[in-house]
């Protein structure tokens, strides 16, 4: 797993890129609300995972679908990075000493009006997770590889907002990960050069 952070690490951006985004079908047009999330890369003894969380079913945005800790820039947000730590340790409570940040990914604007900045890091066990129940109905944890491996990336559609839209999903056990946070993880598939499905 070491080479593959290796190749992670060389295919991420240095820093955000303003007008180098990946934009999500049936969002075109939409006004954009900036946010960022932290794509947590825990570096476990028997290999590398990726920490995500399940929102909880009354939240407004995105209810009940599996995420990566991250939400809106606030006004006193310095950067992308500023907005994920702060998010992460809001919602899980992960602190930022255990957390490395290693680049970025390509915003990802949603269909649903964020324009969302992915960055990428590196999680250093052993690390105490709270969630914060309001918002977190979940945390657990998925294989790096299982994530990368594009066998497991399955095409599916659904009808949403009066047009058939497209997306992948990469069901893992009882969880079905799809939206941004399938579309983030399959772009840094793409950009590591590993063939899609």
């Amino acid at each position: 797993m070491n080479a593959d952070l290796a190749q992670i690490r060389r295919s991420l951006l240095t820093e955000p890129l303003a007008g180098h985004f990946i934009q999500e079908e049936g969002g075109e047009g939409l006004p954009l609300t900036p946010a960022a999330v932290l794509f947590p890369i825990v570096l476990r003894a028997d290999g590398a995972t990726v920490l995500l969380t399940r929102r909880t079913a009354h939240l407004r945005d995105h209810a009940g679908q599996i995420s990566f800790p991250g939400g809106r820039v606030e006004e006193e947000d310095l950067s992308p990075t500023h907005t994920a730590l702060r998010e992460t340790e809001e919602e899980i409570g992960l602190s930022r000493e255990h957390i490395e940040i290693i680049g970025f990914l390509p915003e990802y604007r949603t269909g649903t009006g964020f324009r969302v900045t992915p960055v990428v890091a590196l999680v250093h066990p052993p690390f105490a997770i709270t969630p914060d129940t309001f918002e977190v109905a979940e945390v657990f944890e998925v294989p790096l590889a299982f994530l990368l491996d594009p066998d497991n990336h399955k095409p599916h559609s659904l009808h949403y907002r009066g047009a058939l839209r497209h997306f992948v999903a990469m069901p893992y056990g009882e969880h079905f990960i799809w939206g941004a946070t399938a579309g983030m993880i399959r772009s840094l598939t793409e950009r590591i050069g590993l063939h899609t499905a």
